[in-house]
């Protein structure tokens, strides 16, 4: 039975133009996280943390799915 191979040879792409898109969707959704969050009332340190943590695995995310 055949069967079916990818012809990039199944490897994630992570090419430079993804990982300064993933870099700078990181930074946008941290800013935008920190911002709704000092809206909403959060201390610094509450508002910065998660912030933190939700740009730097949206970033991941781009980079490394190569959107």
């Amino acid at each position: 039975m055949a069967s079916l191979t990818p012809l990039d040879g199944g490897q994630i792409k992570t090419s430079r133009a993804s990982l300064v898109g993933g870099i700078a969707v990181g930074l946008g959704v941290a800013a935008l996280w920190v911002a709704l969050a000092r809206d909403l009332g959060a201390g610094l340190l509450g508002a910065i943390l998660p912030a933190l943590m939700a740009g730097l695995l949206s970033g991941l995310w781009v980079w490394r799915a190569d959107l």
